[in-house]
């Protein structure tokens, strides 16, 4: 295709997205208050289990007017992204297809699955870990200082935390999709698996909101072990190419 199909293409898919996105974003504002609960859930079972001294309140507040407002619009538009993810990720396939030779097309319906599935995995682990990490945080603040939490600020933690695994977890599909393609092979990413893990640790430092080291680790562990699956993803996937092409 010429460079004004190519964009037409872009423009098709990214609108597409942006309405899968939008649908989504009305079903989370429409169970807003459950989804509220859900995150801040956390929090709250830190508190229950807690000293009372150690949470001055496990509810959370509003200083300025429009904060819920601008609160209930972030968490509709995380949530729409979340649930409209199988069909963003689907028009990100279908975009890039035409690239691709014919045995690659194939992987379209693993791929789209295997991106959800990791998403949600890594949103599910930093879900899980967030009472832990919270805990963490706060009993660095001192013993003399109270916990009051802005709603805006909790659950912009919370969803970036939840957005950061889930887009963690997403690199060993790249890693996978680039040695299908050919860009890399299993052997060169096993030789430098040394450098990997210290890549992965620089990255989990870096997109993890809090900083904690309990949600770097959280981040860092499981995506040491997806880059070893996408290694052996890989060398199955060329050995199965050298087995076809010999016979």
């Amino acid at each position: 295709m010429s460079l004004t199909e190519h964009l037409g293409e872009l423009r098709y898919r990214i609108i597409r997205s942006a309405l899968a996105i939008a649908l989504g974003a009305v079903v989370v504002m429409v169970f807003y208050d459950q989804v509220l609960d859900f995150l801040v859930e956390p929090y709250r079972s830190l508190c229950a289990r807690k000293d009372p001294a150690f949470c001055s309140s496990d509810d959370l507040f509003t200083l300025d007017p429009v904060e819920g407002f601008s609160t209930r619009l972030r968490v509709a538009t995380y949530g729409g992204v979340v649930i409209a993810l199988p069909v963003v990720m689907w028009q990100i396939w279908r975009f890039i297809v035409p690239a691709l030779e014919g045995r690659e097309k194939r992987y379209a319906i693993p791929f789209v699955l295997t991106s959800v599935t990791l998403f949600l995995l890594g949103g599910a682990i930093a879900y899980l870990t967030l009472e832990q990490a919270l805990e963490f945080l706060i009993s660095w603040s001192g013993d003399d200082v109270g916990q009051v939490f802005q709603v805006s600020k909790y659950i912009r933690l919370v969803l970036l935390m939840i957005v950061a695994f889930g887009i963690g977890f997403l690199v060993p599909v790249l890693l996978v999709f680039l040695q299908l393609v050919g860009v890399l092979t299993p052997q060169l990413l096993l030789r430098g698996w040394r450098f990997a893990i210290v890549v992965i640790v620089i990255l989990a430092a870096v997109i993890t909101p809090s900083g904690d080291p309990i949600s770097m680790l959280a981040l860092a562990a499981p995506m040491t072990l997806l880059y070893f699956i996408a290694v052996l993803i890989g060398w199955l996937v060329q050995r199965s190419r050298q087995r076809a092409a010999s016979a």
